[in-house]
């Protein structure tokens, strides 16, 4: 049974899991304990989602069991008899034209989903349903969908991440392999698709596994490298290599695109699309998010300004009211020099009782707020100058 798991599966997982533990130890103790706290809610919200899917199966499909597709049955009985595993759950979907099947796991239980189109284009070759019945086992009898959730955050670097992907699919091929009594029903299975319901039947399976020597060339080799399934044909080349127990002859990547995947982001299941569409909706939210981030600095520097000033401003004002004439420095109003804070360096007090506040924040700084008192209705009043633009100007800050 170990010869069903492909050579480089372990070895990555377990590369996968040493970078998944510290990508977690740091997410953890960076965020102080409150990554626990949107891992506890993402994981209700994956639980609700997910029990939408179950609940669709259950009320919609039909299950295969000893009376319902007997025929089918009995295939998914002799199969996980063959890889010495439990019957999951299984039922049979409509396709809508999705040639293939899937395997999931909720709340401990195993499911098995086999696609109506899958099983009518095997009609002629029933025995490559068993193809993909031992290929969504594999899943299962790897606990492949438990390891996606420990190694999610490897899942998401480059290379490693892909690669266990990849990995991952060429051993579920091989349980595929394992359960047909005929090796050339998985290869017409896998091949199936590729060229359709229909179409599988004329395939020249040789010469298909042949198209898989030829070199990739740069292109096929990055979106290979930075995706989660390799191309059909490498799979097809190692399942008749396998049956005809031998090496697949298989074309060699371009070493440019190890470099260059290295510094493309992916996303499990989607790859560069994936990466590329995730970087546009940040730019996106960058672009809107930072200016209106960097408002809100430079409005708390303003606020923090008139606070700081207020004190100044009440002196100057009982000065005018005095002796009917603006001061013209600190001195004359009986107040020291401002100390400074994190947002203020200096307040100070020139002719005309015109108060200059100099800023000192990251998002401020170079820039001045003027107050200068006026007389109106026969009360003192302050107007707001300097280079700050009048948008970011608090409430109590008129401009005359």
């Amino acid at each position: 049974m170990n010869e069903l798991v492909y050579g480089n599966e372990t070895t990555l997982r377990a590369i996968a899991l040493v970078l998944s533990i510290i990508i977690w130890l740091l997410l953890l103790f960076g965020t102080l304990g409150i990554l626990l706290i949107y891992l506890l809610l993402f994981a209700l919200f994956a639980l609700i989602a997910h029990s939408a899917l179950i609940a669709h199966l259950r009320g919609n499909a039909i299950r295969i069991n000893s009376r319902q597709m007997p025929d089918l049955y009995q295939r998914l009985y002799a199969c996980t008899r063959k890889l010495g595993m439990q019957m999951p759950e299984a039922y049979l979907v409509n396709g809508n034209g999705v040639l293939n099947a899937f395997a999931t796991r909720f709340l401990g239980r195993s499911f098995v989903v086999l696609m109506s189109d899958v099983v009518d284009s095997m009609e002629d070759r029933p025995g490559a349903l068993d193809f993909y019945i031992g290929h969504e086992l594999g899943h299962l009898r790897r606990h492949h969908l438990t390891w996606s959730k420990v190694l999610a955050p490897a899942m998401f670097l480059p290379l490693i991440g892909a690669a266990y992907s990849r990995a991952r699919e060429y051993t579920c091929d091989r349980h595929g392999l394992a359960v047909c009594e005929n090796p050339e029903d998985a290869q017409y299975g896998l091949v199936a698709l590729a060229a359709g319901k229909r179409r599988w039947r004329s395939v020249d399976l040789a010469d298909y596994s042949d198209s898989a020597a030829g070199s990739p060339g740069f292109w096929m080799s990055l979106h290979e490298l930075v995706g989660d399934y390799p191309w059909l044909n490498k799979r097809h080349a190692w399942l008749r290599a396998l049956a005809e127990q031998r090496k697949p002859k298989l074309g060699t990547r371009n070493p440019f695109a190890y470099l260059v995947s290295l510094i493309l982001p992916r996303i499990p299941g989607l790859g560069i699309a994936g990466g590329l569409v995730v970087i546009a909706y940040v730019a996106i939210l960058a672009a809107i998010a930072i200016p209106a981030y960097q408002d809100y600095l430079n409005r708390t520097a303003l606020v923090a300004a008139m606070s700081d000033s207020a004190p100044y401003r009440e002196a100057v004002a009982q000065f005018g009211a005095a002796h009917q004439a603006w001061p013209t420095s600190i001195d004359q109003v009986g107040l020291a020099a401002f100390p400074g804070d994190r947002n203020v360096s200096g307040i100070t007090l020139g002719a005309r009782g015109v108060l200059t506040v100099d800023f000192v924040s990251t998002s401020m700084r170079g820039h001045a707020l003027q107050l200068t008192p006026y007389v109106r209705d026969q009360q003192i009043h302050w107007s707001c100058g300097g280079d700050v633009p009048a948008k970011l100007l608090p409430a109590d800050c008129k401009q005359e």
